[in-house]
């Protein structure tokens, strides 16, 4: 099915019950978070709420788009998804990964191994943005889906609280980059301190502007 664009930009279960009254019984929602950043991986959530459970969007009240969120925000609303879902999986992609198959590929594979990490074997998806060709499941890609579905929003804030713990836990091992801060995306101290130390084993070595720094470096030397 191609992305459905709606311009609602609260997140909702309108999608979910639509679904539900087409005969689906377990229903996946899934987002990214780090597609755009220098360095670390592109992490995926996979997360099936309990659609049938009276109140749900009251009891996850607050949960959107990750991007708008404050991250004390995504944190308080990390903690109740996670309370309230039938089943969650993580997937992970490498920056080496990333280098080797590309953003959307990467992507795509993350998000695999985020169904793969599920408990449940759910009969529909929900994705932002993306369709998986390779997994044999009916699945919906929805533009700005994140702002639309409460469960690809969920899916959000469990890929995007999980990347940032990521990095900065990437800060204790590889220091002075930032990381901690930025978590790997292109902010003007990422650009500084990247051009002082190189790239680490985290940067994507495929990304135009750590290429850049990274000649850049090797040409003062």
């Amino acid at each position: 099915m191609a992305p459905v664009i709606d311009p609602d930009p609260y997140p909702d279960l309108r999608f979910e019950r639509r679904l539900l009254k087409a005969g689906s019984q377990c229903i996946a929602g899934l987002d990214e978070a780090g597609r755009g950043a220098w360095a670390g991986p592109v992490v995926a959530a996979a997360v099936v709420l309990p659609l049938e459970t009276k109140k749900l969007t009251q009891h996850l009240h607050g949960v959107r788009d990750s991007k708008q969120m404050t991250p004390s925000q995504r944190e308080r609303c990390f903690e109740r998804i996670r309370n309230r879902s039938l089943s969650i999986g993580i997937g992970r992609t490498s920056a080496l990964e990333l280098d080797g198959l590309g953003v959307i590929a990467a992507t795509r594979l993350a998000m695999q191994r985020a169904l793969i990490d599920l408990d449940l074997i759910p009969d529909h998806l929900l994705i932002d943005y993306l369709l998986l060709p390779s997994v044999q499941l009916p699945q919906t890609a929805l533009a700005y889906g994140d702002s639309k579905s409460l469960s690809i929003a969920a899916a959000s804030v469990m890929a995007k609280v999980t990347r940032d713990r990521t990095m900065v836990a990437m800060e204790e091992t590889h220091p002075g980059y930032g990381f901690a801060a930025h978590k790997g995306y292109g902010t003007p101290q990422h650009r500084r301190s990247l051009s002082i130390l190189g790239p680490c084993k985290h940067h994507r070595r495929s990304f135009s502007p750590v290429a850049a720094l990274s000649f850049a470096r090797q040409t003062k030397s």
